[in-house]
């Protein structure tokens, strides 16, 4: 039996995690469920190593690698992150896993197989985060477009993107501003937008909406864990995010 850790501040991730886990692998045991930093460095204190570690990366009182600068620890590590395609690289590098939330199934599965290949191999895991962490901060950061072109009355019109509330997917692509003013993009796909835009600011709600963080003026909890977000002023329009997606979008939001 494998002995896992989690360590997570948002119990809805942890136990959607934990359940993902149990059933891609039944051999893997989660001993503990760590909400904090501190709590974290409490229970390495009194406890063996586990078999292995998952560990947000971005924690309520710092970040998880506060913890392994201070334990010399030999087990592998898969962390779950927000961190954006750019910064992927420096994770791979250092030979330490990582899933991009919101985790999906089959790169959890990939992750675990890879950390079981270690374990029946016996191969030393790469335990160098300071290493890591250096890189993460030496990577640049993309640069975000300020503005989009849309179509209006036969024209071409720049739209400033900070100005932007909503794009929402109909039968072609929109963009609404907080005005409340609708109009026509040229983009394919919400696909495509997305790695363009600011993720602190904007929202992929859903396949069909990103919303911006300013536009939202409330959050209905429904059944099955699900939420409705209520746009602002002359928007009044609700977006719909899944059950999968709610624990991520509060992180979010709750910032």
């Amino acid at each position: 039996m494998i002995k896992a850790l989690i360590i997570e501040d948002e119990s809805l991730i942890a136990r959607e995690l934990q359940y993902k886990i149990g059933e891609i692998n039944q051999d893997i045991e989660i001993i503990q469920v760590l909400p904090s930093i501190r709590a974290a460095v409490r229970w390495f204190m009194e406890n063996p190593e586990p078999d292995l570690i998952f560990a947000d990366i971005q924690l309520g009182d710092g970040t998880s690698f506060e913890i392994f600068s201070q334990f010399q620890l030999t087990c592998p590590v898969i962390f779950t992150t927000a961190y954006d395609e750019y910064a992927i690289q420096a994770f791979k590098v250092n030979g330490i896993d990582y899933l991009l939330k919101p985790v999906d199934n089959d790169e959890l599965t990939k992750a675990i197989q890879k950390c079981k290949v270690i374990f029946e191999s016996k191969t030393p895991f790469p335990t160098d985060l300071n290493k890591l962490v250096s890189l993460l901060q030496g990577v640049e950061k993309p640069k975000y477009k300020e503005s989009l072109i849309v179509n209006h009355r036969k024209q071409w019109v720049p739209i400033a993107v900070k100005d932007v509330a909503l794009f929402n997917k109909e039968s072609i692509l929109y963009l609404y501003t907080f005005e409340g003013e609708k109009y026509a993009l040229d983009f394919e796909t919400l696909d495509e937008l997305e790695t363009l835009i600011n993720p602190d600011v904007f929202y992929r709600a859903n396949r069909q909406s990103i919303i911006h963080i300013d536009a939202i003026a409330s959050v209905k909890p429904k059944e099955n864990q699900k939420l409705t977000v209520t746009l602002k002023g002359n928007l009044k329009m609700e977006i719909d995010i899944s059950r999968e997606k709610a624990p991520s979008f509060k992180k979010w939001l709750d910032r």
